[in-house]
């Protein structure tokens, strides 16, 4: 009986199967490459940005080479003719207009600078990519990743300074701050680099006495003088590069759901460089 109403049911809907499936969509931003990877199945994605592959700053570059690359320019997008067209919030006017034009929808993300901006970002696109089940397990993972962290930190509090190349620090208002702060460890960027970052003098780093440097990566020689700043000999004896805590820059760079794997990444570093009692 159920297969026969089943039958009935297409017979008279046939656009029923067609409305299942998520919605046809590029991205033509690096961030919202990320979310396109990993909420929609493969067949929703038609073409993906210029930056999508590189694995410095795309967490899913080794997927994103089975997809088309794009220009980022709607000359590009527009043959495609997807339903959906994913990008950020400063997406040239002239790409927004040409895309608006031709009537395709837009959807824009701006960058995200705390945890529950990147789960209301994850959320959202799983709302626009017919992928809700999915976008809310990726927040679960990242909600058990959080309390993982959570767990680690409060047997060990450490006072952590976020630094890039050339001395760069995050600021008070940025993800990985937040990140740092929600996961009960005791940022140190955000009094000393206000509120957008900036850059700290060496001296300055020195005197902050962090009990670790949060780092993108452990250079073991200095390519250019950003890597040399990261290897001057004052702040390997401040914070010796075998004890910083290196998170890839793709796992922070971007909202989406591998923030959990590096909160993950961060805890089990963290398990390991945690001071030893006193």
């Amino acid at each position: 009986m159920k297969r026969w109403l089943a039958a009935v049911l297409l017979a008279v809907c046939p656009l029923a199967v067609a409305q299942a499936a998520g919605p046809k969509a590029v991205s033509i931003n690096m961030c919202t490459d990320q979310l396109l990877l990993a909420l929609a199945d493969d067949d929703q994605i038609l073409g993906l940005s210029p930056y999508a592959r590189d694995p410095s700053m795309s967490w899913h570059a080794a997927r994103a080479t089975g997809f088309p690359r794009l220009s980022g320019l709607a000359e590009d997008v527009l043959p495609l003719k997807p339903a959906l067209v994913l990008t950020a919030t400063f997406v040239k006017p002239e790409t927004r207009a040409m895309l608006s034009r031709a009537g395709l929808r837009i959807e824009e993300f701006d960058s995200a600078n705390s945890i529950d901006e990147v789960r209301q970002q994850i959320r959202r696109a799983g709302t626009l990519l017919a992928q809700p089940d999915r976008a809310e397990a990726a927040i679960r993972r990242i909600d058990l990743a959080q309390e993982q962290m959570r767990s680690v930190t409060a047997v060990s509090p450490m006072r952590v300074l976020p630094l890039a190349r050339r001395g760069w620090v995050s600021g008070g208002r940025s993800l990985t701050t937040d990140m740092l702060e929600q996961s009960g460890l005791i940022n140190l960027g955000g009094e000393a680099a206000g509120a957008i970052g900036g850059r700290l003098a060496l001296e300055t780093i020195v005197a902050l006495k962090p009990d670790r440097l949060l780092v993108t990566d452990r250079p073991d020689h200095a390519d250019d003088q950003g890597t040399a700043f990261l290897r001057h000999p004052a702040l390997e004896r401040t914070a010796p590069a075998t004890e910083r805590l290196a998170i890839p820059q793709a796992m922070t760079v971007c909202a989406g759901p591998m923030l959990a794997d590096a909160l993950e990444r961060m805890a089990a570093e963290l398990r390991q460089k945690a001071p030893a009692p006193r």
